[in-house]
């Protein structure tokens, strides 16, 4: 698949969108400079071009008790497809793990896991345990989150 080819225009509404992606086309379209139907047509494309992959709600992580973070850095002596495909399943089955990674170095895999406290997250590990046979677990608390965001950085684009 080819890059898509973006404008300064389509940063703007990229940029904007990141923040509220609930703006309305009209206001989308004064700020960047458009008629509401061009600013329609422009999402659009970013839409059907996969740049926009989907919309979402952000939720907070306090209001439904699961403030706690927890990064699960995982080690296997084990690197066959076979593994994998079990250990990406038990992952997979286990809600509070939101984010995982495959990774490079001493480190062969990362989980980011949400959950509302210790006992909660000692389930989550039972659960992981169980699924595979794992090399090293190690887990580290997050004691204060600093910076999160969704936004992506588009200071790259071509």
């Amino acid at each position: 698949m080819s890059k898509m080819k973006l404008d300064s225009i389509d940063r703007k509404l990229l940029e904007m969108l990141q923040v509220d992606a609930e703006r309305q086309v009209a206001d989308l379209a004064e700020e960047v400079g458009l008629s509401a139907t061009q600013c329609w047509r422009r999402v659009q494309r970013l839409k059907d071009g996969g740049v926009i992959t989907r919309q979402v709600a952000m939720v907070n992580r306090e209001k439904v008790n699961v403030a706690v973070t927890v990064f699960v850095a995982v080690r296997t002596n084990t690197h066959t497809e076979q593994w994998f495909n079990r250990f990406r399943a038990t992952v997979e089955s286990i809600p509070e793990v939101v984010e995982f990674y495959r990774m490079s170095g001493d480190v062969d895999y990362l989980l980011r896991v949400v959950v509302p406290d210790i006992a909660a997250y000692d389930k989550v590990y039972k659960r992981l345990i169980a699924g595979t046979q794992l090399f090293d677990v190690s887990s580290s608390f997050a004691m204060e989150e600093l910076k999160f965001t969704t936004a992506l950085p588009l200071s790259y684009l071509p």
